[in-house]
């Protein structure tokens, strides 16, 4: 069965008014978006539930981290059951800036992940490697690592909920951006891993999803890979270029 072409925009801690949200949402909601593409936005929290109400039913909105309890004294958190109940649908977790800036391990992520599954979320699981062990020529032995606590914690079934992210921590915000052959490669690498460790059949039907300096101008070469299931975009879904990204299998199609 063909994997439902993905893209995710991750606002990060953007917009910083009401305004400039309603403006980003203004651009999706008169676009013209190819309607054989799951468009999942990530706004900040504060603006998650607003921005249901103002966006096409078409695009479904995301949370950009969760806590693994569903209640208590935990300052400053926000749970997979508020999450749910407040009709968010997907989180994303295991971003490098979430490993990396607050020290999130690859245990705690795949603790997070069972607990939003378990209440009913879908989850955009970021992976991906820094420069050094690029260079070092560890980025499938890096991937691997953070996947399998994951693999451990999640059942077969699980995976139906979950869409993998890969994005090589030296290309994101910086402008680099990894080659088709070398997205396509760890893509290539993180199926074969979970073809595994998990099944044959989830690997074939997992999405996996390419992030790190994504743009109109690289996103057909990125998105004409063979594992190459969609994006998660950064700074670019800020922009009104997002939706040419949105709209890039239809423009391979058309080009062709």
């Amino acid at each position: 069965m063909a994997r439902k072409f993905f893209v995710g925009g991750n606002f990060k801690m953007n917009p910083t008014s009401r305004e400039q949200k309603k403006a980003l949402v203004k651009v999706l909601n008169e676009a013209d978006l190819d309607p054989n593409v799951e468009v999942v936005i990530a706004p900040p929290a504060i603006y998650l539930i607003p921005l249901q109400d103002l966006l096409r039913k078409e695009v479904q909105v995301a949370a950009q981290n969760c806590y693994f309890k569903s209640s208590g004294a935990f300052t400053g958190e926000i749970s997979p059951a508020q999450l749910v109940d407040a009709g968010v649908p997907y989180v994303i977790l295991g971003h490098s800036e979430r490993r990396t800036l607050f020290h999130e391990t690859s245990e705690l992520v795949a603790q997070k992940t069972r607990a939003a599954i378990d209440a009913g979320l879908r989850v955009i699981l970021c992976v991906g490697e820094t420069l050094a062990e690029r260079e070092a020529e560890r980025t499938k032995e890096v991937v691997e690592a953070q996947l399998a606590p994951v693999v451990a914690t999640l059942k077969k079934d699980d995976w139906e909920k979950v869409v993998i992210a890969y994005e090589p921590v030296w290309a994101i915000g910086t402008g680099k951006v990894a080659s088709a052959a070398q997205a396509q490669a760890a893509h290539a690498d993180i199926r074969a891993f979970l073809a595994s460790a998990v099944a044959p059949e989830v690997a074939e039907s997992v999405r996996i999803i390419y992030g790190g300096s994504v743009t109109a101008a690289n996103s057909k070469e990125l998105g004409s890979q063979k594992d190459v299931d969609g994006f998660l975009v950064g700074g670019a879904s800020l922009k009104p270029e997002f939706v040419d990204i949105i709209n890039t299998k239809r423009a391979l199609a058309s080009s062709s």
